[in-house]
């Protein structure tokens, strides 16, 4: 009786803690932006909601432009799937802050690129408004090819102490230990264009899985 007793409590444990591993939480209801804020400077772009999808309309003569969550994380697993305008650069900004003491509240830090250009460095990793380039796809031909134009790409970003992992599309794109250890907002972005014309990008499936500090 004692044997089944033990059986059966270890069994709970097993599944309770890999429930609790495999906790996702959606971070955008698909209905309205709550637990969201728009940041950036001067001449804003649009976000809009469509069929439960994010939807960020790039203005012309517009600047970078931000949907923050108001919550901000430390190590984590993030997971969504993007659709961009072939002519059009964006971004997933993730343990960034906007500080008034900080080039006037600008939004900085980490950014997992979206570059669907003939350089093709979807998935590298940029320090927006501070240190530019972390890792870029020159030497990673592989990565290079992950992205896919007119399609809908899944980008999987792991932020663990001061180490970065992005995936594209099941290919890793980015490893990358800093000097730093941060934390902050996850933002989409919306780059600003001198393009003509309206460009929209687009994000679903927004989830994550925060993870307990080491």
């Amino acid at each position: 009786m004692k044997k089944t007793t033990l059986l059966l409590a270890l069994s709970f444990t097993l599944v309770f803690c890999s429930f609790q591993k495999d906790k996702w939480i959606k971070l955008f209801n698909g209905k309205d932006f709550t637990g969201w804020t728009i940041r950036g400077e001067q001449v804003k772009n649009d976000y809009r909601i469509e069929n439960g999808e994010v939807v960020g309309t790039s203005k012309p003569n517009s600047q970078n432009t931000f949907l923050c969550t108001d919550k901000n994380y430390d190590d984590f697993i993030l997971e969504l799937e993007v659709k961009v305008d072939t002519g059009m650069n964006s971004g997933i900004q993730f343990r960034s802050e906007s500080r008034p003491d900080y080039k006037k509240g600008r939004v900085h830090g980490y950014q997992a690129e979206i570059d669907p250009s003939a350089r093709a460095w979807s998935g590298g990793l940029y320090d927006e408004a501070r240190r530019g380039w972390l890792v870029d796809l020159k030497n990673n031909p592989e990565g290079q090819k992950a992205f896919k134009k007119f399609d809908w790409n899944k980008y999987r970003i792991e932020a663990v102490g001061k180490t970065v992992k992005i995936f594209l599309n099941g290919v890793q794109t980015t490893n990358y230990t800093d000097t730093l250890e941060t934390r902050g907002f996850i933002a989409l972005q919306v780059h600003g264009t001198k393009v003509q014309r309206p460009m929209e990008v687009r994000w679903r499936n927004i989830r994550l899985q925060e993870l307990a500090k080491k």
